[in-house]
């Protein structure tokens, strides 16, 4: 049976034993076949006391039970008592000092309840007692004040003696807060007030807190809860000792950080267990959180590392479910560098894991998060810079689209990428003579070499070194970049790559190299005519974001804009990858100073295969040198995802372009069906050209067309498209001697010129060859005779903008379709301009 108490459900049998006394306390009938259990061994039922006159329902032949009750103290003895028909407990005393027996205790009156269950009165009390004596004690050195406000204080001497008390700050209601549990610890130490009272005090002493009073309990039938009153808040813990396990919870209001105290708080309380079946000690096993608590000024939230909004905290400090290491925290005159291990509890091995357990296919370990290696994360000032698993897919996404937008890139400089990864990527280029490394931090460097060795491994390269900082093609030049660049008249750079951390605040950060287009100009000026500059731009946008100058992504967009102010900048592209291991999708950017770099950009996966196997080739041991970025990545890198285009068109005023994102929908579609003669829109001619008199095919309309309207857009989405270099190709094959010239290339060729047209994207080295009925529309020299226009006007600044996402989305759409000029009538011919697609 089960049976509900304002503190929970007691659930187990129907016990005679265990039910009758509750039953009587609750003023309920016993249920037949249980009245010969009325009086137990152990229980005792005083006949003479009734509920009635309390409860009003209840008659005299229910029983009221006697009350045992008992204290844990060495000299405590048994008292029993009843509940009186007033709902009181009436327990008899029989100390003889005392003149009446009886000691009456009032409690609260309760309404019956309307509980589906009806059980009718409630239990009027219940009690759970604790009968081990409590552990006390206090600190041996309290400060003779108690808490004192700093602003309080008369002067700027009293401050200045303060800071070197143990008082606490009360200026600002903020503090830390550290939850640890910790698992696999012996049950004795978990089960000894005193032992657990020791680490407490030393905890405390080693977070440097001071300790005013600590409190223990046992509880049975095991585990231990204690609390500390800290002068700056207090520390707690409860103890289940047969599961080996303690959770700890620390709160202070002093700055002094808590995170430092953690590695002895584990220590002290981590006490190992020995494996009953083993014999073997286990390893005590913790999670900890770390947050910060209370209320700060914006100013300091940014410059803490570890606040809410930094990635530090999101990803190792605040969540509990993670299992983190610390390799190595440094704070330099630069900036803190922080390098961490962390795995979540849902991590699964990966497979180089199972390749180096030697796990098989059927093999049960691939879904056991303890076989998982953890990741290594590399923080700077607490944002995150790269994340070791995954740090190929980042780097390479960074690196190689810019580089095989050169030809050949030969010099090539790195501002920043101290931890190796840039650099490792560009060493991979055949092409590359010289890298020149401008890192601000030597120290960034030094730790790399010792705690990041994967990142900077060049062992592999045919040609390098085992750490790529030693190549000697490098130069490494420790010195802030702006200052570098201040100091050198930089001219024939092919490649320069921007490898840091990105601002997303609604604050200024004028330091930052985004918001310098000075410095931007600098870095443009180091680039050789056809240099091209690439980096990262922080995190993707999203449809729903504002205006890109007036959200967190501000910073990225004085950036572009700077570099569409240049005007030896003659495009630039973006673009996204979301296998980084971030939690979005991580955004870059390709800058290119000849216009001409669209064409290796544009390339087909096949060329840009080609190129990774002409210019990198493979590693020592033969296997391929790059993991994740090929043609086919390049591909996915052409034409930017839709929310950078929808952000772009927020810009005020709208640009030009934005008005073409997608085919009017009001607008009417007229299509060519030479199969379907009464279906078609259009039909052929032939008449006399009124110059030469000869005949020409002509297309007539056989309805009328309104004005915007889509004009044979079947026809024209099968255009095929060819490069400037297979044309290159064909032509030279026709000029081979000794080769036969090959009647049907050469009609090819000429149809290509007479019916093809360069792509509107300048540059791109793509022709665009109309194959259906659109291709026999005459082509007239006078404007007024035309009535045909390519769907998206000539831009009004001329060219297409160096930036826009939007011809990057729709650029094949921009190349083939054709709309009415004006209103073609019925019977009218079509006919297109003279320099229909000259850009």
């Amino acid at each position: 049976m089960a049976v509900a108490f304002g503190a929970g459900v007691m659930m187990g049998p129907s016990d005679p034993a265990l039910v009758i006394p509750v039953l009587n306390l609750m003023g309920m009938p016993i249920p037949p076949g249980l009245e010969q259990y009325r009086r137990l061994d152990g229980m005792n039922f005083d006949d003479s006391i009734s509920v009635s006159s309390a409860a009003g329902k209840f008659g005299a032949d229910y029983r009221a039970p006697t009350i045992t009750t008992h204290s844990g103290s060495k000299k405590a003895k048994i008292q029993q008592g009843v509940i009186s028909a007033d709902g009181n407990i009436v327990i008899h005393d029989d100390d003889e000092d005392d003149e009446d027996d009886n000691v009456r205790i009032t409690q609260p009156r309760r309404e019956a309840t309307n509980h589906i269950a009806t059980l009718g009165q409630k239990i009027r009390e219940t009690h759970v007692n604790i009968d081990t004596p409590v552990l006390e004690g206090t600190a041996d050195d309290l400060p003779f004040e108690r808490d004192i406000y700093i602003s309080n204080a008369s002067g700027d001497e009293d401050i200045d003696a303060m800071k070197n008390t143990n008082l606490r700050d009360q200026t600002m209601p903020s503090g830390q807060h550290l939850l640890v549990d910790i698992k696999n610890v012996d049950a004795a130490f978990l089960n000894s007030e005193s032992r657990l009272a020791e680490a407490m005090v030393k905890s405390v002493e080693a977070a440097g807190l001071t300790m005013l009073s600590y409190h223990c309990h046992s509880l049975h039938p095991a585990g231990v809860s204690c609390v500390g009153v800290l002068l700056e808040s207090h520390i707690s813990f409860h103890t289940w000792p047969d599961e080996g396990v303690i959770t700890l919870d620390m709160f202070t209001t002093s700055s002094k950080p808590l995170l430092p105290a953690l590695p002895e708080i584990e220590r002290l309380f981590g006490v190992p267990r020995v494996n009953a079946e083993t014999g073997e000690e286990e390893e005590p096993v913790s999670v900890w959180s770390h947050e910060l608590r209370g209320f700060r000024t914006d100013e300091e939230r940014r410059a803490n590392v570890y606040d809410d909004n930094s990635d530090l905290s999101n990803w190792i400090t605040s969540p509990l479910e993670v299992t983190k290491k610390q390799i190595v925290t440094v704070k330099t005159e630069i900036q803190q560098i922080d390098i961490w291990d962390a795995s979540e509890r849902e991590d699964l091995p990966s497979y180089e894991d199972g390749v180096r357990l030697g796990f098989g296919p059927d093999d049960p370990r691939w879904m056991q998060h303890e076989y998982a290696s953890p990741t290594r994360l590399l923080f700077l000032d607490g944002a995150l810079l790269a994340i070791a698993d995954s740090d190929a897919e980042f780097h390479e996404s960074l690196v190689h689209p810019g580089m095989f937008a050169h030809p050949s890139p030969k010099n090539v400089a790195i501002l920043g990428g101290g931890d190796g990864a840039t650099l490792r990527e560009v060493l991979r280029h055949r092409s590359v003579e010289k890298v020149t490394m401008i890192e601000k931090d030597a120290k960034l460097v030094e730790l790399a070499r010792v705690h990041l060795p994967k990142m900077c491994n060049c062992s592999e390269i045919v040609g390098s070194t085992e750490v790529c900082f030693d190549d000697a093609r490098v130069e490494l030049v420790y010195q802030q970049p702006k200052d570098y660049f201040a100091l050198n008249n930089l001219t024939d750079i092919d490649f320069l790559v921007l490898d840091g951390t990105v601002p997303e605040t609604d604050r200024e950060v004028p330091e930052h190299w985004f918001n310098d287009k000075k410095f931007v100009d600098a870095m443009i000026d180091s680039l050789s005519e056809n240099g091209v500059l690439a980096t990262q731009v922080g995190t993707a946008p999203t449809i729903l974001d504002p205006r890109a100058d007036l959200s967190v992504f501000r910073h990225r967009e004085r950036f572009i804009n700077s570099l569409e102010a240049n005007p030896k900048i003659k495009s630039i592209f973006i673009y996204e990858e979301a296998h980084c291991g971030f939690y979005e999708p991580k955004a870059f950017l390709v800058a290119c100073r000849d216009v001409t770099c669209r064409r290796h950009w544009y390339a087909e996966t096949d060329e840009i295969d080609y190129a990774i196997y002409d210019r990198i080739g493979g590693l020592k041991d033969g296997k391929p040198s790059l993991v994740h970025y090929d043609g086919a990545t390049q591909r996915s890198f052409q034409a930017p995802p839709r929310a950078w285009e929808t952000v772009y068109c927020r810009r005020e005023p709208e640009p030009f372009e934005c008005a073409y994102r997608g085919l009017d929908k009001n607008a009417e579609l007229f299509e060519f069906d030479p199969e379907n003669e009464e279906e078609s829109s259009f039909e052929i001619r032939m008449s006399k050209n009124k110059e030469t008199g000869e005949d020409e095919v002509g297309v007539y309309a056989k309805v009328d067309m309104p004005e915007g309207s889509y004009l044979m857009p079947t026809h024209l989405a099968a255009s095929f498209e060819v490069s400037d270099d297979s044309m290159e190709n064909v032509h030279a094959n026709t000029q081979i001697e000794g080769v036969d010239k090959a009647t049907v290339i050469e009609d090819f060729i000429d149809f290509i010129d007479t019916h093809g047209h360069p792509s509107i994207q300048e540059g791109s080295g793509k022709n665009y060859v109309e194959v259906g009925g659109s291709f026999m529309m005459r082509i007239s020299e006078d404007p007024e005779e035309a009535n045909v226009r390519r769907w998206i006007p000539s831009h009004p600044d001329g060219g297409r903008p160096k930036f826009s996402p939007v011809y990057d989305r729709h650029r094949h759409s921009f190349d083939v379709f054709l709309v009415a000029s004006r209103d073609i009538k019925a019977g009218e011919e079509v006919v297109k301009p003279v320099g229909l697609w000259d850009i």
